[in-house]
């Protein structure tokens, strides 16, 4: 998840640094096609200048302790259309460290996963590809699994609200994405509004249809962000 908000922060090079405050309150927790938690928190804290941009996102459950929580830290470039970056994702469980320990970064026993991403922006469509290249992911028998996902976004403009349409899969076996091959685990169409509060003050507003084939489960997402 961070590393989509880190490459859109910086889709210009800026001649100066720029900060970015917000935090998204949702219904469920949903990140390509994966059910990983109810009503949640999702805070973000960036930093960019001039295409280079270090990100830090989280989210915590409100309705239940048991939610995992967790925290991402992503460092990433833009340059023109061109994107690429560092994910280190980190859950509180789930992991090989049944502590939780942040700081244990054992390649057999921590709870983080690292991955990098390489994608590009065309304008009326944005291609991404992710892959996971050390931390907690394995396969079955013990090897590391190397997971990857790949998707395809399309926005759009439709009746005042923006629109976008989005087809993610996952090309090899993973346990991560609950995958035994190729599969298809993420169709979603989500639709973002400003809903004006004051002359200065808008709540932007975002609804989603999410379906994971793989799963053949299918999800619908109602949050809003704040941010000054």
């Amino acid at each position: 998840m961070a590393i989509m908000i880190a490459t859109g922060m910086c889709a210009t090079a800026q001649e100066s640094v720029e900060t970015a405050i917000s935090a998204d309150v949702v219904n469920q927790y949903i990140w390509r096609g994966q059910n990983l938690g109810n009503v949640s928190l999702q805070p973000t804290l960036g930093v960019s200048y001039k295409g280079l941009s270090l990100t830090a996102w989280g989210s915590v459950g409100l309705a239940s302790t048991a939610d995992t929580k967790e925290y991402d830290l992503t460092l990433s470039y833009t340059l023109g259309g061109l994107n690429i970056g560092v994910t280190d994702y980190w859950f509180n469980q789930g992991g090989l460290d049944p502590d939780g320990r942040y700081f244990k970064y054992d390649v057999h026993g921590t709870n983080h996963v690292f991955e990098a991403n390489i994608g590009y922006d065309f304008g009326f469509a944005s291609l991404q590809w992710f892959t996971n290249f050390s931390g907690n992911d394995y396969k079955e028998d013990g090897k590391r699994a190397y997971s990857s996902y790949m998707e395809i976004a399309v926005p759009f403009k439709l009746s005042g609200v923006e629109w976008t349409a989005t087809a993610g899969s996952v090309p090899t076996e993973s346990v991560q994405y609950g995958t035994t091959g190729f599969a298809v685990t993420n169709l979603a169409l989500k639709a973002t509004k400003d809903i004006k509060v004051t002359d200065t003050f808008s709540v932007p507003v975002f609804a989603q249809v999410v379906a994971n084939p793989c799963s053949q489960m299918s999800y619908l997402v109602l949050g809003f962000t704040l941010q000054p």
